[in-house]
């Protein structure tokens, strides 16, 4: 029985073992469960944090905790053509703030203010505008810097930065241009080469840590920007804008511009503007005075659009410059308007039509080339058509096509209206006849480089050349353009050991209110070169509206000759003038003194341009373009003016001996060469072969321009004038 009994309590105890065991396992089962519910939550919410949210969360905590700046590249260098700096990059202090440093924002806004002369109001909402990181001032001067420095303020820190400076300040501002605060070229060459200047930015990682402290690394160094170099020439630079200056001064002119320009190559070697700026501080200046108006501005170029119209008759052998033209008193009907002459004119030689800036003349002479071959050559000497120059806002100028010409067109537009022109193209113009028919494009950058210190060479190669002249007819239009310096409009461009040619013109200007011609606003303008047979420079020369005397010989022509007098010293370009010889000196100042009203300029515009019955026809403004220079030495003088002439004792008998000549029968070759006491007489090739017209013209000394083959039958200069030895005789043969 009890052996039962202790049987039974054992099989009791062991199924209580089993209940027991069974719920600790069911408890392990739950707590296994629970722990892998929340591993699931917790790899699910990893999931999200890392791989759903992990792009917007970094960022999130990278606007906090740092912040990624631009560090701007030193921008490349602008030199001179002779590597003078022009514009360079100056390291400079920036200010930046940490706003979560800052333990009073409105008294460090306040102090900030008065040392940065800005509104404290703007200090505190840069300094409330982000925790981590605000700039407070860029590219500060010295002086600022150093006195945020002394103000010791929490939370203001500096950073290194690059800054535009421009060591000569005005100096060529127009050509430079100027960089905003961002280093972003905005004008002149800043812009045209921003993306060879400006570089490669670097990049600096400014990171705060916990308790707001600060600290930052350059993760990438900036790339400086590659150095341009110009054909400009600092020193030719200074002397056009401070000869500028003056005349602006003198005239009281609202504008005014200069260039200077190598003929052969097509360089600018000066290119000056007024009003102008200080790069340094362009934000001053207004959108006007940024404006570059050599490339930019367009204007009717009056009587100096003559040249266009002349050479084009000769070059299609319409005319030659003896030949006669009837100038019928000073005035031309065309349709129903009549066009005068200031001064009534008889018959003229064609090299006197120029001269002497006849209107009627210069309409013949554009008649006789119609309209279609006119703005054949008004297309090839570049009007109407950007010329390419690596300047930003070119403008095309104003040349219409034939279809759009109305029936007095044509005459307007020989004596330079209706037609719109920049500076740069009168420039280019001139230098095209300078440079023996050939138009080649302007330039004014030589080239790029990558580092001065370098052993690197920068060699400026011409751009687009054409022919548009023979070489016989540009040293037709040399002789004639001599000759309007000599006798005619532009005596005040006489210079001292050099011979000079050029054209004068007067333009008035529309009236924008009337849309009629101004009376009293006129663009007056000289454009030349010297010296006449192997010319160095192009100067060209404009004024815009000056006040009292406002004819291109009168305002203009003074200052041609004070900048190619000094240039072509400053290039030592030879003399080819003795400036020794006393007898010569006389002459020239007796031709020069001639008085104002003997030399004047027909005015293309409202005064010479009206309807046939008008009341005002014979109270045109009287406009006078003379020259008196004191006593410029010269040996190129009109014929009439003889060896055996005696010295002036006065401008009234000077005056009076070469009134009383008349115009000599010589003239109607065009100026005849004078040299007292040298040069070489030009042989006459006129029937003769080539072989022989060589021979002949070494044995003289000159050298010759062939045109054709077979026998000579025109040749420039004429026979029996007298040139300097060295010097081209232009000849065409024909069969």
């Amino acid at each position: 029985m009890a052996a039962r009994e202790d049987k039974a309590g054992r099989l009791l105890h062991l199924m209580a073992g089993k209940t027991n065991g069974s719920g600790a396992h069911q408890r392990l089962y739950l707590l296994g469960g629970l722990l892998l519910l929340w591993a699931v939550g917790i790899g699910i919410r990893l999931f999200d944090l890392q791989v759903v949210q992990y792009g917007d969360l970094l960022q999130r905590a990278q606007r906090q905790q740092q912040r990624t700046i631009e560090v701007a590249p030193p921008r490349g260098i602008i030199y001179d053509r002779n590597g003078r700096e022009l514009a360079m990059s100056v390291t400079v202090d920036s200010i930046f703030a940490v706003p979560g440093e800052i333990p009073d924002p409105h008294s460090t806004a306040k102090l900030l203010a008065k040392v940065l002369r800005t509104d404290a109001g703007e200090v505190l909402a840069r300094l409330k505008s982000a925790r981590g990181f605000s700039w407070v001032a860029r590219k500060v001067d010295a002086p600022t810097s150093e006195r945020v420095r002394a103000l010791n303020l929490r939370g203001i820190y500096f950073q290194k930065e690059s800054k535009r400076f421009y060591p000569k300040r005005e100096l060529a501002a127009h050509v430079l241009g100027y960089v905003g605060l961002d280093d972003e070229g905005l004008g002149g060459i800043e812009h045209g080469y921003d993306e060879r200047l400006g570089g490669a930015a670097g990049r600096m990682l400014i990171s705060v840590d916990a308790r707001r402290r600060w600290f930052g690394r350059v993760e990438r160094q900036p790339d400086a920007g590659e150095n341009v170099v110009l054909t400009l020439d600092e020193k030719i630079q200074y002397i056009a804008e401070r000869e500028l200056e003056a005349a602006m001064r003198e005239t009281r002119a609202a504008a005014g511009t200069i260039i200077v320009q190598n003929p052969h190559t097509g360089e600018i070697l000066a290119l000056a503007n007024r009003p102008t700026f200080n790069p340094n501080t362009f934000r001053e200046a207004s959108p006007e005075v940024l404006k570059n108006r050599a490339v930019s501005d367009i204007y009717e170029p009056g009587s100096a659009f003559k040249t266009v119209t002349i050479a084009a008759a000769l070059e299609e052998k319409l005319t030659r410059p003896d030949e006669p033209i009837d100038c019928q008193t000073g005035a031309i009907m065309l349709g129903s308007l009549r066009i005068r002459d200031h001064k009534a004119h008889g018959i003229l030689p064609v090299s006197d039509v120029l001269a002497f800036s006849s209107n009627v003349g210069a309409i013949k002479l554009g008649l006789r080339l119609g309209e279609e071959r006119f703005h054949h050559y008004i297309r090839a000497f570049g009007f109407g058509a950007q010329t390419g120059i690596e300047l930003p806002g070119e403008t095309r100028g104003m040349a219409r096509p034939v279809n759009r010409w109305s029936k007095v067109s044509i005459g307007a537009v020989s004596m330079g209206q209706e037609i719109g022109v920049s500076g740069l193209q009168m420039a280019s113009l001139i230098s095209t006849i300078a440079n023996d028919g050939v138009w080649t494009a302007p330039r004014i950058v030589a080239g790029t480089m990558r580092n001065k210190n370098t052993a690197q060479t920068v060699v400026f190669h011409p751009a687009e050349q054409r022919k548009v002249l023979s070489p016989l007819t540009a040293v037709q239009m040399k002789r004639m353009m001599e000759g309007v310096v000599l006798r005619g409009t532009g005596r005040r461009a006489i210079l001292e050991g050099y011979t000079s040619a050029g054209k004068t013109g007067t333009a008035q200007k529309v009236d924008p209110a009337t849309g009629a011609y101004s009376a009293w606003k006129h663009v007056a303008t000289f454009a030349g070169f010297a010296p006449v047979n192997q010319p160095a420079i192009t100067v060209v020369v404009i004024l815009d509206s000056p006040v009292g005397r406002r004819e291109g010989g009168q305002v203009s022509a003074p200052v041609f000759r004070r900048v190619a007098q000094q240039v072509l010293a400053y290039l030592h370009v030879p003399q080819d003038i003795d400036p020794g010889n006393s007898q010569q000196q006389m002459l020239l100042r007796a031709a020069a003194e001639i008085k104002d009203e003997d030399v004047t300029e027909s005015l293309p515009g409202g005064s010479g341009l009206e309807p046939v019955n008008t009341e005002t026809e014979a109270s045109g403004a009287r406009l006078v373009a003379a020259a008196s220079p004191q006593g410029r030495p010269e040996q190129l003088l009109p014929a009439a003016v003889s060896k055996s002439a005696e010295p002036a004792k006065s401008k009234e008998n000077g005056d009076a001996a070469l009134a009383n000549s008349g115009p000599p029968p010589a003239m109607a070759s065009g100026t005849m060469v004078l040299d007292v006491e040298g040069g070489v007489v030009v042989p006459s090739l006129i029937g003769k072969p080539l072989r022989m017209a060589v021979e002949m013209t070494q044995r003289a000394g000159l050298e010759l321009d062939a045109i054709g083959s077979g026998v000579a039958r025109e040749q420039a200069p004429p026979p029996g004038a007298r040139i300097p030895a060295g010097s081209r005789v232009a000849v065409r043969f024909s069969r």
